[in-house]
């Protein structure tokens, strides 16, 4: 059941499996900060913040579950999936990376992007969203939930990420299941030719300084790949230079991040933790809130820049400079791969896979 039909069709062609339209939410929401304090806020957005709203998103999902009534409900990021599988009394499991799956037993964290946030605000961002899940439930005769948290992690939670990464800061033993990362794809890198420095640019999504910092890393003599979907679907480059080559089709990023000297993204999870495996520094433009507390936990680690966290006018030739020649950033990122080196992506998948087994047979 996905929210995309589209793009998943070649991650699953040749299973044989039914495909479902995932119930999504088609409106605008009025009224709320346009920055948001905590997922609570996200979620009033996202329809939680009527009960009515919310129970059309449910019965859509309640419908899907009748097609063929599961014996375990897995949820990656799909909190309505699991408010409907609690109001069936279906069992549950989440898995995903840090910022979907919040601490349990807990308030929602604050995202606090820019500095603290009011707490009566973060209380009454959580009070409307345990308002609306309530109300639905009830109607259906389940269990209310005590935080909000239990919308996102259901029965079985699998946190898919590490301490180094996960978003809330959190420690302690786990267990850290480590990343959900993509196996194989790509077309192999094609470099400029010369003999500066490799820098890989992906950036999924269009930005305003992304010419500045393009330019910035011709002027410090790298040899530049950038994939970007837009221009590799035609639109007009913002600079041209024969140390910059622009990729016509997402890159492998193994074999990218093999000889690369720098990484320069928008703190997606999967090329960020792919670059810090290879012990690649990076340099982060974050887009989101996600984005930009993966990009502050990636500072903290001392293994990159996180742009959003500098000031304006940003020194792209500085930080450009910095990440390539103080060895402080590649030592940060070498010493991560260290830790993880043994991590293997088909063996994770493959001990999820067999954790959801069991708990769908037991």
């Amino acid at each position: 059941m996905l929210r995309d039909l589209v793009l998943p069709r070649k991650l699953l062609a040749g299973l044989d499996v039914k495909l479902y339209q995932a119930p999504v939410w088609l409106h605008r929401t009025q009224g709320l900060p346009p920055e948001p304090a905590s997922l609570a806020e996200i979620l009033l957005g996202c329809g939680y913040l009527d009960s009515d709203a919310l129970a059309g998103l449910v019965e859509g999902w309640r419908a899907l579950f009748t097609v063929d009534r599961p014996d375990l409900v897995i949820a990656d990021y799909a909190p309505t999936a699991l408010l409907a599988a609690r109001s069936l009394g279906l069992r549950s499991a989440s898995a995903g990376p840090g910022f979907s799956m919040p601490p349990a037993m807990a308030a929602l964290p604050p995202l606090n992007l820019h500095g603290a946030l009011p707490p009566a605000r973060l209380a009454a961002g959580e009070t409307r969203l345990l308002a609306s899940c309530n109300a639905v439930l009830v109607a259906h005769g389940a269990a209310p939930l005590a935080h909000g948290a239990e919308l996102l992690l259901g029965e079985h939670p699998l946190l898919c990420t590490w301490p180094e990464l996960d978003h809330y800061g959190r420690g302690g033993p786990g267990p850290w299941l480590g990343p959900n990362l993509p196996v194989g794809g790509g077309i192999a890198p094609d470099w400029p030719a010369g003999d500066g420095p490799r820098v890989f640019v992906y950036w999924p999504l269009g930005g305003e300084e992304q010419g500045a910092c393009l330019a910035a890393l011709l002027r410090q003599g790298c040899r530049v790949l950038c994939y970007s979907p837009a221009l590799a679907a035609g639109k007009a480059p913002p600079l041209a230079d024969p140390a910059l080559r622009y990729a016509r089709a997402p890159v492998a990023l193994e074999e990218v991040f093999e000889d690369c000297a720098l990484f320069v993204g928008q703190s997606g999870e999967g090329s960020v933790t792919r670059a810090l495996l290879a012990g690649v520094p990076l340099l982060l433009m974050p887009h989101s809130a996600e984005s930009f507390m993966l990009a502050r936990r990636v500072r903290q680690l001392g293994a990159g820049i996180n742009v959003a966290e500098t000031a304006a006018p940003r020194d792209w030739d500085g930080m450009v400079g910095a990440l390539l020649g103080q060895p402080r950033y590649r030592a940060a990122a070498r010493d991560f791969a260290a830790r993880y080196a043994d991590f293997r992506p088909r063996e994770q998948a493959r001990m999820l896979a067999e954790r959801f087994e069991a708990l769908a047979a037991s």
